[in-house]
């Protein structure tokens, strides 16, 4: 396992692994689960007619996804629901040229820790073998809905293969206790603590003994704020069979929304505040005439 991920040979990779590839020179991964047969299945946005969806929030290219005439290999190559995000290509289209990498599970913390980026392993351990792996992949690229709405922080590939390897989600909307918050994956969390390592260590900056110590309190509060989202560490998640996903991805949409309404209503002023604000000025003005 080496400090940025783990890069494999297609020999060495077996049906139930969750597997990634780099684009844009590292800058961001894109996840899957090998189902065996040189096949792949991930997540990615939903289909849009006329335009395809995308594997990633920076749009570099097409989606694998095109149809079954853009892959001489395999007939199958792209198959993807109507109202699903979750696809089924060949190895070949999944990687697009990139290299082979195999996310572990089970890591220990400080190996996880030693990590220069998040998204390569995570302190979960998997859960069924591969067999409950392929199965869970399988069952959402078959089911219309699939894994719900592609959100590059909150519900991303990555969280699909974690999810297909550990039974784990979020037990609500989100991470934070108003239905706000990142994902399962270490991908998201990676994208947002690096800003977040760089304004909370500012404070240090007079304790830090020049670059070198405020280089060492953004990496800690950096990897600190990596540890504490992984799905092996959050209190967050619940096991969740992928036969009632369904229901468990309505009911936290719908939490969602609910959250998203009282948040509004809190934002609005009341009729009795504005009513007050209407009147201050007049109240004012009468004392000034008298």
């Amino acid at each position: 396992m080496g400090l940025l991920s783990h890069r494999v040979e297609r020999s060495e990779i077996k049906a139930g692994d969750h597997i990634y590839t780099w684009r844009a020179g590292y800058a961001y991964s894109h996840h899957g689960i090998y189902v065996g047969g040189s096949k792949v299945v991930h997540f990615t946005r939903k289909k849009e007619a006329g335009a395809a969806g995308l594997d990633s929030a920076i749009a570099v290219s097409s989606l694998l996804s095109q149809g079954s005439d853009e892959c001489p290999t395999f007939p199958d190559c792209g198959f993807q629901l109507p109202d699903s995000g979750v696809v089924l290509t060949c190895l070949d289209c999944f990687l697009r040229g990139g290299a082979l990498h195999r996310f572990e599970y089970g890591a220990p913390p400080a190996v996880f820790l030693a990590k220069l980026r998040g998204g390569t392993c995570t302190t979960a351990p998997a859960d069924g073998g591969a067999d409950a792996a392929v199965r869970r992949a399988m069952h959402l690229l078959t089911q219309n809905g699939g894994f719900g709405d592609y959100d590059v922080f909150e519900n991303n590939c990555e969280d699909f293969a974690l999810y297909c390897k550990t039974g784990l989600l979020p037990a609500a909307a989100g991470a934070g206790a108003d239905g706000e918050g990142i994902g399962r994956s270490g991908q998201a969390a990676s994208a947002v603590g690096v800003p977040l390592a760089a304004l909370l260590s500012t404070p240090f900056k007079l304790l830090a003994a020049g670059p070198l110590g405020m280089a060492a309190v953004t990496a800690g509060v950096y990897c600190a704020g990596r540890y504490i989202t992984d799905i092996g560490v959050r209190k967050d998640v619940v096991k969740v069979e992928v036969e009632d996903l369904a229901a468990h991805l309505g009911w936290r949409r719908a939490k969602a929304e609910e959250a998203a309404q009282k948040r509004q209503q809190q934002q609005q002023p009341s009729p009795e505040k504005k009513a007050s604000s209407r009147l201050l000025p007049l109240k004012r003005k009468r004392e000034i005439c008298v």
